[in-house]
C-alpha cells in the first residue's frame, strides 16, 4: 500500500527548514529523499525501498535547481505521487542517489542530466577484486611495440601541430591550437601510463619516459605519480581524494570576498575547464607536502621541468620571439590543461555519484559505479590514447591504454547495470557548470546560487544549449575480443 509522507512548510521561503515527521527525520542520512520546494509537498513510498524522508530545502542538491529550471518535467515515483496531494504543491525531484531508484527513474534522471545511462548501485558485498578477476587476464598485458606506438603517435602529431601553426593564418589559428592541444595531451597518456607501471616491465624506463614525457607540460613527473596513486586509493573519498576533491560548505564559508569572487567565477563557469593549472601548482611544487623518503625523486623530477623551463622555453623567445612563444607552447599547453580538466572532472563530478566519507566510502562502488565512461570524438580519442576509456583504469591502473577498450567491453557484460556512460554534450557540461559547485554537509552538490538565482549562472544557463546531442553521431561501442 502506498503510504504518503507529508512536509510542512514552516514558511515559503526556501532557505526555512521543513518540519519532518519524527519517524522520517529519524531516517539515515543516506536514505534519506532529497529535495528543494517551496511549499508543502509529499512523497510516495518507493517499491524496493520504503524509507524516504526530506532534507531540509536550504541543502539544495544541483538536481533539484536542474527540476526547477527544466523545461521539460522529469516524472518520478515521488512526483507521480504527490499529484495525489494537492494542486499548490510544487514539482518533486526524483532522489540522486541509485539505491533509491528504479530503472526508469535512472532513466529518467540519465536523461534529463545528460547521461546516456546511469547505473545502479552495486551491492556493497562485491568487492573490487571480484571485479578485477571478471577481467580477461590478457587486457593486463603489456605490449611494447603498442607502447612505443603511442610514443611515435604523439611526438608525430604533435610536430604536425607545430608546423600547422606555422603556416596557418590567423584565422586558422585556433583550430591548430585545438589540435596541438589534444596532441600534447598524448604526452601526459604516456607518462601517465609509466607512472601506472603499465608503460614497460623496466620501471626505469619507464621513470625515464614519464619525466622526459611530462617535462614539455612543466609537469613534475614523480610528484604527479605520488598524488595521482592518492587519488587512485581513494577515488571519490571525502578528504583523501587529491584529484577532483569537490569544495566542502566548511571551507567555502572560510573564504574572503576577492578568494569567492576568484573562486566562483572560475569554478562556476566553463572556466572550470582549466581548473588543473591550480591543481598543477598547488600539488606539484611544495615539498612539504612529500615525506623525506620521497623528496630525492621528487627533487630530480622538479629539476627536469625546471631545465625545460630555463632553457627550452628561452630558446623558443630567443628564436621566435614572445609571440612565437605564445603561439608554439603556450596556447598548445593551454589546450593540454583544457582536455585535463575536461576528462577529469567529467569522470568524478555528476550529481548521482557521491564523495563519501571513509566510514561509507566503499571501494567498488567508487570505483565502478563513480567512475563515468564518456565518449569523445574518435580523433581526440586517438590523440589521447583512449584515456576517456577510463572505468577499467579505475578496476585496475595495471591496465594499459591500447586494452582500455577490451576491458570496458568485458565490464559491460558482468557489470554493465551498475555502470554510468555517456557521450560528451552540452547538457551533461551545464550541469556541470551552473549546478555542482560546492558539497553541503548533507553530501549533496549544490549551486552557489542556491538560495536565490544569481545574475552570473542565470546569464549561463541562458546561453549553454540544454542539449544532450553532441556535434558529431555518437554510437555507444561494444570492442568484442577476437
Amino acid at each position: 500500500m502506498t503510504t504518503l509522507l507529508h512536509l510542512t512548510s514552516t514558511c515559503a521561503g526556501p532557505t526555512q527548514a521543513r518540519q519532518v515527521t519524527a519517524g522520517h527525520a529519524a531516517l539515515p542520512r543516506r536514505q534519506q529523499h532529497r529535495v528543494c520546494s517551496e511549499g508543502c509537498c509529499c512523497f510516495a513510498q518507493r517499491s524496493r525501498c520504503s524509507r524516504l524522508a526530506a532534507r531540509q530545502s536550504k541543502l539544495c542538491p544541483a538536481v533539484a535547481a536542474l527540476r526547477r529550471r527544466s523545461s521539460s518535467p522529469v516524472e518520478g515515483p515521488a512526483q507521480r505521487s504527490s499529484q495525489q496531494c494537492h494542486a499548490a504543491s510544487p514539482a518533486l525531484m526524483p532522489t540522486t542517489d541509485p539505491s533509491l531508484m528504479n530503472e526508469r527513474d535512472r532513466t529518467t534522471l540519465a536523461e534529463t542530466l545528460g547521461y546516456r545511462s546511469i547505473g545502479a548501485e552495486l551491492p556493497a558485498k562485491v568487492s573490487l577484486s571480484t571485479i578485477n578477476q571478471s577481467l580477461p587476464r590478457d587486457v593486463f598485458e603489456i605490449n611494447g611495440w603498442k607502447a612505443w606506438g603511442a610514443v611515435a603517435t604523439s611526438l608525430a602529431a604533435f610536430s604536425l601541430s607545430l608546423g600547422l601553426i606555422a603556416v596557418a593564418p590567423w584565422w586558422l589559428l585556433p583550430f591548430a591550437w585545438a589540435f596541438s592541444g589534444t596532441a600534447f595531451t598524448g604526452f601526459f597518456v604516456i607518462g601517465h601510463d609509466c607512472g601506472h607501471r603499465s608503460f614497460s616491465k623496466n620501471n626505469l624506463l619507464e621513470d625515464i619516459v614519464g619525466t622526459l614525457a611530462f617535462m614539455p607540460l612543466l609537469y613534475p613527473f614523480e610528484p604527479w605519480r605520488i598524488k595521482h596513486n592518492v587519488h587512485h586509493s581513494h577515488t571519490n573519498k571525502l578528504v583523501e581524494d587529491t584529484a577532483w576533491h569537490p569544495i566542502p560548505t566548511k571551507d567555502m564559508e572560510k573564504w574572503g570576498p576577492v578568494q569567492s569572487a576568484i573562486a566562483k567565477f572560475f569554478l562556476g563557469s566553463p572556466l572550470k575547464l582549466w581548473a588543473s593549472i591550480g591543481h598543477w601548482i598547488i600539488y606539484h611544487f611544495d615539498l612539504s607536502l612529500y615525506t623525506a623518503k620521497q623528496r630525492p625523486r621528487v627533487i630530480v623530477s622538479l629539476a627536469a621541468v625546471a631545465s625545460f623551463a630555463l632553457v627550452a622555453l628561452p630558446a623558443l623567445w630567443a628564436a621566435a620571439g614572445p609571440w612565437g612563444l605564445v603561439k608554439f607552447w603556450f596556447m598548445p599547453w593551454l589546450g593540454y590543461h583544457f582536455w585535463m580538466s575536461t576528462f577529469t572532472v567529467v569522470h568524478h563530478t555528476a550529481p548521482h555519484i557521491p564523495f563519501k566519507p571513509a566510514s561509507e566510502w566503499n571501494a567498488a562502488q567508487a570505483q565502478l559505479s563513480g567512475t563515468v565512461h564518456c565518449d569523445y570524438p574518435r580523433w581526440v580519442e586517438f590523440l589521447c590514447h583512449d584515456i576517456n576509456v577510463h572505468v577499467p583504469h579505475h578496476v585496475s591502473s595495471k591496465i594499459p591504454w591500447y586494452n582500455l577498450r577490451r576491458a570496458t567491453d568485458s565490464l559491460r557484460s558482468n557489470w554493465g547495470e551498475f555502470m554510468t556512460e555517456c557521450h560528451w554534450n552540452w547538457r551533461m557540461m551545464r550541469t556541470i557548470f551552473t549546478e555542482l559547485h560546492f558539497y553541503s554537509d548533507e553530501g549533496a552538490y549544490t549551486a552557489f546560487d542556491h538560495e536565490a538565482e544569481l545574475p552570473f549562472w542565470k546569464l549561463q544557463r541562458a546561453l549553454i544549449p540544454n542539449s544532450n546531442t553532441a556535434p558529431w553521431t555518437p554510437k555507444q561501442k561494444f570492442y568484442k575480443q577476437p
